[in-house]
């Protein structure tokens, strides 16, 4: 079968041919269907993320993957049914506390492998197996959307965890930023848009005209040039949020982001930023953190229960809004085209494998 992989020490996808996998008692074999990418692909081609798996010089990519059930193989599954893999599994010496309990998201990373990303091959080839327990069904009336339905999960554990540290009292949020207008950062604007925000906001760096800044306007929220209104600036500039989502990456924001809560309010931090030494007023920030009640709390990854979330938040998301996101659908042959920085019409792209 063909896959897509990047070899060790190289810094270009390649396609390649592989044995077909042959399921191990408990697993299904799944014909995959379409790999989403994003920006943690990019920083495992080049480097700066994840590792190939253990005495191999290759690790074949993607993890955002939606596929459907070729061989069963004795699990609760049947042919044709469409599933979502989840990223994590145990590491080469086996299972854990994180996985036994079904939080496998909750595991430091020397706790686990991820597939596509660490360790583990990921799901960008013809054919892939996988335990049951790590296949989560969907309805095929919307296959052709489910590769969101990963980064769509990681949203999922972020605005609940968010939501668990403001349970002690009568939290009702009504507005909210999100921090970075790349797919996952619109997909997040969406489901708050969903969940009711009365106003949304969405930073970026962007000039006009641009797809994502349409897509935002279109939601109802309002854009934010972040040239123009840092983010320690946006409570003066627009309101004091009381939720904010960062997937930018940028450090600074972790921390300028607590100016931009109001009173009760509580930022999710997702980016993955490189080290980075400046100066921050500590006094000021502790300040604000115990006379305003204000969390901060960090989020990665997503379990199984949060990926049958997105499979139901998926199914409520506008057609109009999934058909604008995904800019690019390429076959295999096309499948550079998928990974190319595209101009300013780019916002998702994926890679097909098979019709759906």
């Amino acid at each position: 079968m063909h896959a897509v992989v990047i070899r060790r020490g190289e810094s270009a996808p390649a396609v390649v041919e592989k044995p077909r996998p042959s399921p191990s008692a408990g697993e299904a074999l799944v014909r995959t269907l379409r790999v989403g990418v994003d920006g943690t692909d990019h920083e495992v081609i080049e480097g700066r993320h994840g590792g190939v798996p253990e005495g191999e010089d290759h690790l074949v990519l993607g993890h955002e993957a939606v596929g459907v059930v070729a061989e069963p193989n004795d699990t609760d599954f049947e042919e044709g049914d469409v599933v979502v893999p989840t990223v994590r599994r145990p590491p080469p010496e086996g299972s854990n506390e994180y996985f036994e309990r079904g939080e496998p998201d909750m595991a430091p990373p020397e706790a686990c492998v991820e597939r596509g990303i660490d360790g583990a091959h990921g799901f960008m080839a013809e054919y892939f197996a996988s335990p049951a327990e790590y296949l989560v069904p969907m309805p095929d009336s919307y296959a052709e959307w489910g590769f969101l339905i990963e980064p769509i999960s990681i949203s999922e554990k972020a605005i609940a965890h968010a939501a668990a540290s403001r349970s002690a009292f009568d939290w009702t949020p009504e507005s909210g930023l999100v921090l970075g207008n790349g797919s996952l950062g619109l997909l997040t604007l969406a489901m708050l848009d969903q969940r009711g925000y009365d106003r949304i906001y969405c930073l970026g760096r962007r000039d006009r005209p641009d797809p994502t800044i349409d897509v935002i306007e279109a939601l109802g929220g309002t854009y934010v040039d972040s040239r123009e209104t840092p983010v320690s600036e946006i409570s003066a500039a627009h309101e004091p949020m009381d939720f904010v989502y960062e997937a930018t990456g940028y450090a600074k924001h972790a921390f300028e982001c607590v100016q931009a809560l109001a009173s009760g309010g509580v930022a999710a931090l997702l980016g993955v930023p490189e080290p980075w030494r400046f100066e921050v007023d500590g006094g000021r920030l502790h300040k604000e953190l115990v006379m305003h009640n204000k969390a901060v709390v960090g989020s990665v990854n997503s379990n199984r229960e949060q990926f049958a979330a997105a499979v139901e938040t998926l199914a409520e998301l506008p057609e109009w809004f999934l058909e604008d996101l995904v800019t690019g659908v390429y076959d295999l042959d096309e499948y550079e085209t998928a990974f190319e920085d595209h101009d300013e019409t780019t916002i998702k792209t994926a890679v097909q494998f098979d019709q759906i």
